[in-house]
């Protein structure tokens, strides 16, 4: 088993594969129409199914907000150097909501940065990224 991709809803579907793609970097993989059903499907990644995981931004025409709720976490995302990355991120127009440094506790250098919807993606410092 692997996991293939994550769901995400989002009110803006142009503005959200727009972050994910000149912010953080990733590429537009595939994106589909349903017009009966009133929704669009944006493929994001570093790289397609099989190989990588992907995220799935849906658009439900119409719907521009959604509740956040109190399960979700973030998605996490391996970077080569945190402080770098933040500093690109901010370059790009991203919002970094926690800043590179060592997670509490430990030694492993994290950041957060927050998605136009408010989705949670961390940033992991690992040098085989």
């Amino acid at each position: 088993m692997r996991i293939l991709h994550t769901m995400l809803r989002v009110g803006d579907l142009q503005r959200s594969i727009d972050f994910y793609t000149k912010v953080l970097g990733m590429k537009l993989l595939r994106k589909t129409e349903n017009t009966e059903y009133k929704y669009t499907l944006a493929f994001v990644g570093y790289g397609s199914n099989p190989d990588h995981a992907e995220l799935e931004l849906t658009y439900n025409h119409g719907v521009d907000k959604y509740e956040m709720g109190s399960a979700y976490g973030h998605i996490a995302i391996s970077v080569d150097d945190a402080y770098q990355a933040c500093a690109e991120v901010k370059a790009a127009g991203g919002n970094v909501t926690r800043e590179a440094g060592p997670v509490k506790g430990g030694d492993t250098v994290i950041a957060f940065v927050t998605d136009p919807d408010g989705y949670k993606v961390e940033l992991i410092e690992r040098k085989d990224s």
